[in-house]
This record gives C-alpha cells, sequence and structure tokens, in this order.
C-alpha cells in the first residue's frame, strides 16, 4: 500500500504536516456542525470556567469559558475559519505577485533584474510586522484587508528566493536548447523553468502559511485584523492575557492551536522540500 503512494506521501513529516492541516481545515469547513455552541454566544453566569477535566468545570464547556462566558472550544473552531482563509489567500497570492516578479527578474536578467532586486531590498528593509501594523492602519480592519496587507508584505519572500533560482535554472543546457529551437520567452519560462523550480515554489508556499497564521494572530492581538465579532485566535490572547491568574487554560488553548497551526504548516514545507527537491533526496542516499 505504501509503494502505490507518490514518494512524497511516504515522508512522515509530510504525513503529520497533512494531518494537523486537515483536522484545522476540517474545523474550518464544518465549524458550525462541530461547534457546541454559538462562539458569541454570552452566558454571564457562568464565565472564566475552567475545562471539563478539572475541578469547578462543566461538561457543557469541554475547554471552559472566557470572561463572557463564551465557549472557548466553539471559538478556536470558529477561529480556524479566519486563520485558515488568510494562510490560503494570502500565501497564494504572495506566491503569485513574488513570482512573477521573480522570474521576470531571474530570466532576463540585466536592467529589470537590478530594478526589482532593488525594489526587493526597499521594501524588506522595512519590519515586516511594524509595515503589516502601518497597512491596517491605512486600510481598517477586515479579512480581505488583513490578506492584502499579507500580500503586499510577504510577497518579497518569493521574490528573493525564487529569484536565485530561476537564475541557475535558466542557465541549464536544456533552457538554452529551447531558445536555440525557436521557444519563446513566455514558452521558455512555462514549459522549462517554472516546472523545475515548482518544487521549491510549493515548499514556500507551505511555509508562507505558517507565516501568515503568526501575522493574522499578531493583528487581531492588538486589535486591527477582523471584528469584535468574529472569533479569531489573537483575539482570544489579548482577551485571555487579562484574566491569566484567574484562568490561564484560556491563555493556554489558543497559544497552543496557533503553534499546532504553524507546526503543521512548517511539517508540511520541510517534508515536501526534502521529498521533491531532488538535490536534497540525491543528497540523502550519497
Amino acid at each position: 500500500m505504501i509503494r502505490v503512494l507518490p514518494p512524497w506521501l511516504r515522508s512522515g513529516r509530510v504525513l503529520a504536516g497533512l494531518v494537523i492541516v486537515a483536522i484545522i481545515g476540517l474545523c474550518a469547513v464544518f465549524a458550525p456542525y462541530l461547534a457546541p455552541h454559538d462562539p458569541n454566544e454570552q452566558n454571564l453566569v457562568s464565565t472564566l470556567l475552567p475545562p471539563a477535566w478539572t475541578e469547578g468545570g462543566d461538561v457543557s464547556f469541554l475547554l471552559g469559558t472566557d470572561s463572557l462566558g463564551r465557549d472557548v472550544l466553539s471559538r478556536l473552531i470558529y477561529g480556524a475559519r479566519v486563520a485558515m482563509m488568510v494562510a490560503v489567500f494570502a500565501s497564494l497570492g504572495a506566491m503569485l505577485l513574488g513570482a512573477v516578479l521573480a522570474y521576470i527578474a531571474g530570466y532576463f536578467g540585466g536592467r529589470v533584474d537590478a530594478l526589482i532586486g532593488r525594489a526587493v531590498d526597499v521594501w524588506m528593509s522595512f519590519p515586516p510586522v511594524v509595515l503589516s501594523l502601518i497597512l491596517m492602519v491605512g486600510l481598517g480592519v477586515g479579512l480581505r484587508n488583513v490578506i492584502l496587507a499579507i500580500i503586499v508584505v510577504d510577497w518579497t519572500r518569493f521574490c528573493r528566493v525564487l529569484r536565485a533560482e530561476v537564475m541557475v535554472v535558466a542557465r541549464k543546457d536544456y533552457v538554452s536548447a529551447a531558445r536555440l529551437v525557436g521557444f519563446s520567452h513566455w514558452r521558455t519560462i512555462t514549459r522549462e523553468i517554472v516546472p523545475a523550480t515548482l518544487p521549491l515554489l510549493i515548499t514556500l508556499v507551505s511555509l508562507e502559511m505558517g507565516i501568515a497564521v503568526i501575522v493574522e494572530a499578531i493583528l487581531s492581538f492588538v486589535g486591527m485584523s477582523v471584528s469584535a465579532t468574529t472569533p479569531a485566535w489573537g483575539q482570544m490572547v489579548a482577551d485571555a492575557r487579562q484574566y491569566i491568574y484567574d484562568n490561564p487554560w484560556n491563555l493556554m488553548f489558543p497559544i497552543f492551536t496557533i503553534f499546532l497551526a504553524v507546526f503543521g504548516f512548517n511539517m508540511l514545507g520541510d517534508g515536501l522540500r526534502r521529498t521533491l527537491d531532488v538535490r536534497v533526496t540525491a543528497t540523502q542516499r550519497v
């Protein structure tokens, strides 16, 4: 059965990352069916309840309640929606923008490469989190604006790393042969260079998803992400820190969830890099 699977699915890192990401993704998609309570439903009689398995817990609230009596488990499940949407759409958007510029710069070189390279250097001189906060101040809160801010900030990660790889591939003999037989620039890039750099691109996207989750959590922590009525993990951390001595569980659960999501994406990205990158595979065999 294992031999039937593609090579990249035989990696323990890939499988572990896929399982974690799949669980979070299922929670995001089926949140209305999995959440035991309305995430915004307040029960002021049952505030700051500990988890059900500890003293003073209530089986109706498996992971306890927050300072407003809202079910922590339900808010964690609904918070997965924000995290996954930002992770997927922000990563894909940053990948598209950064990859297009990377292929142009790495393939054509010269002044085009110098211009794009200087733009990347200038953009990366700004601290990413600070730049994201500045953009959110101008754009305003909202899920779309969070995704846009991450795209505008993180496209440079893809451009810098992928550009170096494109420059190496563009000097290969088979790329030169393609140009000699009459391939256009567009056909050479899409037929010869993109397939050769696709493993690196897939790895960068999976790693960027973890970064996007962290950035969104930071923005929601300072109240500059989604609205207050939309559950978000960073928002839960911000609310729970005021009652850390009364109920530390409320702080631990969202932090652990953020860690688990980032860990899953990083494991997936590292596993894909090890299985899809021919150079890493060859080194391991030697």
